[in-house]
């Protein structure tokens, strides 16, 4: 039983210092000092967890308080070496060739020539570079020490499906942003990684990733959302947390409904239909904060901290956003999460994947009851609130993991008893 525990103790840790995400060429070095944190850490935890305050307060230390040393450096060396050999032994069958990348690089100049020297010079990323992607139609040179000239920007969707591309190295000498919201929109969707060399950071849109090869450093756009293990345990979670709320305070939310009911004429549920996870339709429930028919006065509009149309009892649901309780019902049946973008009505998704590049990259996840943007403070009133949000979204998306689930989620407990909400 105690080797169970031990087992599921650590599976959790490592997870929360994101030891099981799949690193982007990292060194050994950094993979010894990840281990290193999370075993100290985790070890401090067991010594506290595991302290008697009587016995080892009142006598001298038994000599199991001091096993526990030799218990952290043990771990240390086993896990450390474990996972560098593994490391090492992955390096040398890229290197053999073995599970390389197909990979193209997006330019045709010296900077692209020099991207593909430096890369086939660093053999251990895996990346076999198969062709360049000229930004003009027109080329003189069709090939460069033997990698050829495929196509032009303008069809490189189609090259990414023919020939199976799962890297895209972009290296443009003078990029214009509707250049790079093309290219970025051709891969958005494709499961191809997309990185860009430094001097373009300031024309992309939202929140990257740096990471570097062999010395050279590239950035990361639209980095791969959190891996599958850590996906589950998030789902899992949602449903755990959806229904102990739900059925544990199912006398409040009856005493809420009686409320509503005597408040205001009308129904106790907010029916909407919301776009979520994959562009997918769902109806999205929550208690009715507003007077019956509300939208049938105005249209189709975003929320408003002094709205006029909300009732007496629905401004104190907003304040502490209890109106989206609800919403668990959404999470129990896989249309939402607990955290993640906010989800959106299907007319307004239209009009802002039209206006705004990359809104889409929203759709790729479960949305959320409470999300990065929410949480600072970012309400949908304007366009330009909502490209503010999107930034927010993206952030999220590509940095999420568990970690960040919760540090949401503590975050959104603390608004929601301080009365921040609208």
């Amino acid at each position: 039983m105690i080797s169970i525990l031990l087992f599921i103790f650590w599976f959790l840790l490592f997870g929360f210092f994101g030891l099981y995400r799949i690193k982007y060429t990292q060194s050994r070095t950094d993979e010894f000092i990840e281990v290193s944190k999370a075993v100290t850490v985790g070890v401090i935890l067991l010594f506290f967890i595991t302290f008697d305050i009587e016995h080892d307060l009142n006598k001298p230390v038994p000599y199991s308080r001091f096993m526990i040393v030799s218990y952290w450096g043990l771990l240390i060396f086993t896990v450390s070496f474990g996972r560098i050999l593994f490391r090492t032994i992955h390096r040398r069958l890229l290197v053999a060739g073995f599970g390389r990348k197909k990979t193209l690089v997006i330019g045709w100049g010296k900077e692209a020539r020099k991207i593909s020297e430096r890369v086939a010079m660093a053999p251990a990323l895996g990346y076999d570079i198969v062709g360049f992607i000229s930004p003009k139609k027109i080329i003189k040179k069709k090939n460069y020490r033997k990698i050829p000239v495929l196509s032009d920007i303008n069809k490189l969707n189609k090259i990414i499906k023919e020939q199976n591309i799962q890297e895209v190295i972009i290296s443009l000498s003078k990029p214009s942003l509707s250049q790079m919201e093309n290219i970025i929109a051709q891969c958005n969707g494709e499961p191809v990684g997309i990185k860009i060399v430094p001097h373009l950071y300031n024309v992309v849109i939202g929140q990257v990733r740096t990471n570097q090869i062999y010395g050279f450093p590239l950035i990361e756009i639209l980095p791969a959302i959190m891996p599958q293990w850590e996906q589950t345990v998030k789902r899992m979670i949602d449903i755990f947390l959806s229904i102990i709320i739900v059925m544990g305070f199912l006398p409040v939310w009856i005493l809420f409904a009686i409320i509503i009911k005597i408040d205001s004429k009308g129904n106790i549920f907010y029916l909407q239909k919301r776009v979520g996870k994959n562009g997918k339709e769902y109806v999205m429930i929550k208690f009715r904060s507003m007077v019956e028919g509300a939208e049938k006065m105005t249209g189709p509009v975003w929320a408003a901290p002094d709205d006029p149309r909300v009732t007496r009892f629905g401004k104190f649901m907003r304040k502490y956003r209890l109106d989206e309780i609800p919403q668990l019902i959404n999470v129990i049946k896989g249309d939402m999460s607990w955290v993640g973008p906010r989800p959106e009505r299907p007319s307004f998704v239209e009009t802002l994947k039209e206006k705004i590049p990359l809104y889409s990259r929203r759709l790729q996840v479960r949305p959320g009851i409470t999300g990065w943007a929410q949480i600072k403070g970012v309400y949908d009133q304007t366009i330009e609130n909502v490209k503010q949000k999107l930034q927010f979204d993206l952030y999220y998306i590509e940095n999420m993991s568990l970690r960040m689930d919760i540090k949401i989620i503590l975050h959104t407990i603390y608004i929601m008893f301080s009365g921040k909400g609208y």
